[in-house]
C-alpha cells in the first residue's frame, strides 16, 4: 500500500526548513527574558506595518474593499467571526459576509461579498445553509441599508439569519429566526439520533425589544432579589430547531433556563453582579459578570456536552438532548470581567475559557494589567465537573494605542498535543500548548505594532477577532485589515512532522464552536511526531531515536516508490524493535498502526 507524504506537504516541510534556525532563535530569546521580547516596541502603521513573527509566517493579506471598507474603528464595517465549508473561508462582518477561495492557502482570492447590514454578522456554516448573526436594530428582513428607524418597526430583523448557498456566488436568504435578544453569537448542535434536524443555541446580549414588535419579549430589570415569577427574556438562551428539508420553517421549540437556582428556582441563579461592581484593577467591571444570558456556547455533541462562556460564569452543559440543555457545572473567577468564549480540547477533558475584560475594544494587555485579568483560565473536566487548572495571558505587554484581550480561537490537531491557536485583537496570534493545564507554554506567535489611522496617537480599533486552525493552515479574520492567511513553520516546540501531522486532518467543514472529533489516519507524519515528541521528553534514547528514524526513512521511500508490503512492513518491524518504545505507548501504538496497513 502506498503511503507516502504529499507533495504539497513535502513543499512545505522543505519551505519551512530554512526558517528552522531563525525561529528557533527568536523564540529563544523571547524565553530567555521579556524584556527582549521582540514584540515590545514594535512601530505603529497601518496595512504596511511590518509583522513580528516566530514560528508562523503570513503567507497572504487581503485588504478590506468596498462595500466592507471604512476607517478603523467605523463599526459599520468592523470583521468579525469565520467558518469554512470546502475550499472556502465565509468571513462576517456587521456589513454582511464575505467568501474567499482560500484552495491555494498562500494565493486566496476574494471570490463574493454580501451586504446585509446588522452586525455583528457572526458565521456558521451546515451543508448548504449559512447561518448569521443580527443583533443590531439597523437589521432589516429584506437586508436593506437603509436602516429600521424607531422604537417598534416590523421590517427590522434582529436574530439568526439563514441562508441557502447552495451556489455560493449567490446566496438566497431565507426566512430566519427572530429573537427577543437578537443573536450576538450563535452555535450549531447536531444530535445522532435527529439527522433531520441541526439545532441552534442563541446568545443574545441587548436590549430586549418591545412585545409590540415581536410577541413574548418580556424586559425585566437585573437584581440580585430571586426572580421566580414572569417570562422574563433574560437568564435564557434560545435553542432553534432547523428542518434540514425545509430550513425555511426553523423556529425557537425552547427556551432553558440554564442559570436557575436549583434550590431556590430562581432564574437568576449565577452571578448577580450589578453596575458599579469593582474589578480587582480598581476599575468598574466591564463588561459587567452578570450572567443573563450566554456570550458564546461551544458544543461538543460527540461527547454530549457544551461548555458556556456565560457572562459572569463559565458552564458546563449536559447536551444530549439538544433541545433541553442540562447544567452541570458553573464557575466564577472575580478576575474575569467577562466569560466569553470556550473551546475544548480534541478529547473533551479539558476546556479553556476566555475573559474580553474590555470588551475588545480597551488596552488590556498594558504592563500594569496582571496576567490573570483580560486573560484564558484553564480547566480540567473529572466528574462532570470543572477544576480550574492555570491562566494563560500573552506574554508580550501592548500599548495603551493597542485593544488587547483574550478572544477566538481553535484548537491544531497535534497528534499527542493540545495545542491551540488564537486571537488576541491587537495583541496579534498566539499558539500555545495546554496539554499540561497547569503550565501553559506559547510556541508561535505574529503581532505588529499598533494601529495609527486615523487618530496617529490614540487607540484605532482593529487586530485579530478569530483565528482559526483549518486543513493545514491558520487563517484570521482581521478587524481592520481584512483576511489573512499563516503557516506554522518547524521549531524546537513544533516539529515538521507534527506540523504535517496536524495538517492531514482535512474537513469538508468548520466551525469553531461546533467542535467534531479529529481522528488521525495513520501515517509516516503522525509515527514522525510521536517519535519527535518523544525526543524532546527524552523518553526515549538517542540511539534509538536514530534507528527508528532510519528504518521509518527506509520505509516511506519503499512505500513511495511502490515496492513490495513485505519490504516496508519489515522496516516497520525494525523501527518498532528497535526503539524500545513500551507497548501502549504512543510511539508502539503509531508504528503498529501504519505496520498494519502494509499487512
Amino acid at each position: 500500500m502506498k503511503n507516502s507524504r504529499s507533495a504539497r506537504w513535502r513543499r512545505r516541510t522543505l519551505a519551512a526548513a530554512g526558517a528552522l534556525l531563525l525561529g528557533a532563535s527568536v523564540l529563544t530569546a523571547t524565553a530567555a527574558s521579556a524584556e527582549s521580547d521582540p514584540r515590545e516596541g514594535a512601530p505603529a502603521g497601518y496595512l504596511d506595518v511590518p509583522e513580528i513573527t516566530s514560528n508562523i509566517e503570513l503567507l497572504a493579506t487581503l485588504p478590506r474593499v468596498a462595500p466592507f471598507d471604512a476607517p478603523p474603528g467605523n463599526f459599520g464595517f468592523v470583521n468579525s467571526d469565520l467558518a469554512f465549508t470546502g475550499d472556502n473561508a465565509i468571513v462576517g462582518n456587521f456589513n454582511g459576509f464575505q467568501v474567499y477561495d482560500v484552495s491555494d492557502p498562500a494565493a486566496p482570492t476574494l471570490r463574493g461579498s454580501f451586504v446585509c447590514p446588522g452586525g455583528q454578522g457572526d458565521v456558521s456554516v451546515y451543508g448548504d445553509l449559512l447561518f448569521m448573526s443580527v443583533e443590531e436594530t439597523r437589521g432589516r428582513i429584506d437586508c436593506g441599508t437603509q436602516g429600521a428607524p424607531g422604537t417598534v418597526n416590523l421590517e427590522r430583523f434582529r436574530g439568526v439569519r439563514i441562508f441557502d448557498i447552495s451556489d455560493i456566488d449567490h446566496p438566497v436568504q431565507l426566512p430566519g429566526v427572530q429573537t427577543c435578544r437578537g443573536s450576538h453569537t450563535h452555535t450549531l448542535v447536531t444530535d445522532p439520533d435527529d439527522p433531520a434536524n441541526i439545532y441552534i443555541y442563541n446568545s443574545g446580549t441587548s436590549g430586549v425589544r418591545p412585545a409590540a414588535e415581536l410577541a413574548g419579549c418580556e424586559n425585566a430589570a437585573l437584581t440580585q432579589s430571586p426572580v421566580t415569577t414572569g417570562n422574563p427574556t433574560q437568564w435564557r438562551i434560545d435553542v432553534i430547531k432547523v428542518p434540514l428539508a425545509e430550513p425555511g420553517k426553523a423556529s425557537v421549540v425552547s427556551q432553558p433556563r440554564i442559570f436557575t437556582d436549583v434550590a431556590t428556582g430562581a432564574y437568576n441563579g449565577l452571578q448577580n453582579t450589578l453596575p458599579g461592581a469593582q474589578h480587582p484593577s480598581g476599575t468598574n467591571y466591564s463588561p459587567l459578570p452578570n450572567t443573563n444570558t450566554c456570550h458564546d456556547i461551544t458544543a461538543y455533541p460527540e461527547i454530549g456536552l457544551a461548555a458556556g462562556a456565560c457572562q459572569g460564569n463559565g458552564i458546563l452543559l449536559d447536551i444530549k438532548d439538544p433541545a433541553n440543555p442540562v447544567r452541570l457545572d458553573a464557575v466564577s473567577d472575580p478576575n474575569f470581567s467577562y466569560w466569553h468564549s470556550a473551546t475544548f480540547n480534541n478529547d473533551g477533558t479539558k476546556v479553556i475559557f476566555t475573559d474580553e475584560w474590555g470588551g475588545g475594544t480597551s488596552a488590556r494587555c498594558r504592563a500594569t494589567d496582571k496576567p490573570e485579568w483580560g486573560a484564558d483560565a484553564l480547566f480540567d473536566i473529572v466528574g462532570g465537573k470543572l477544576q480550574f487548572a492555570s491562566y494563560y495571558k500573552l506574554p508580550a505587554v501592548q500599548t495603551t494605542q493597542e485593544n488587547c484581550v483574550a478572544h477566538n480561537g481553535s484548537i491544531v490537531p497535534v497528534p499527542g498535543r493540545d495545542v491551540m491557536v488564537q486571537a488576541w485583537y491587537q495583541g496579534g496570534l498566539s499558539v500555545i500548548d495546554f496539554t499540561d493545564t497547569k503550565n501553559p507554554k506559547e510556541i508561535a506567535y505574529l503581532d505588529r505594532g499598533p494601529i495609527n489611522t486615523p487618530n496617529p496617537t490614540g487607540l484605532n480599533l482593529g487586530g485579530y477577532w478569530s483565528t482559526y486552525w483549518y486543513n493545514g493552515n491558520v487563517l484570521g479574520s482581521e478587524i481592520a485589515r481584512g483576511f489573512e492567511t499563516l503557516g506554522l513553520t518547524p521549531s524546537p516546540w513544533m516539529s515538521a512532522n507534527e506540523i504535517e501531522a496536524a495538517g492531514e486532518i482535512q474537513q469538508a467543514e468548520f466551525n469553531a464552536q461546533l467542535q467534531t472529533k479529529l481522528e488521525h489516519a495513520p501515517s509516516f507524519a503522525v509515527v514522525g511526531a510521536y517519535v519527535d515528541q518523544a525526543e524532546r521528553a527524552g523518553s526515549l534514547t538517542p540511539k534509538a531515536i536514530e534507528q527508528v528514524r532510519k528504518h521509518l526513512a527506509e520505509a516511506e521511500v519503499l512505500s513511495g516508490d511502490g515496492s513490495a508490503n513485505r519490504a516496508v512492513a519489515a522496516q516497520l518491524d525494525n523501527a518498532a524493535r528497535k526503539s524500545g518504545a513500551a507497548p501502549g505507548s504512543d510511539v508502539a501504538e503509531s508504528i503498529a498502526a501504519l505496520r498494519a496497513l502494509y499487512s
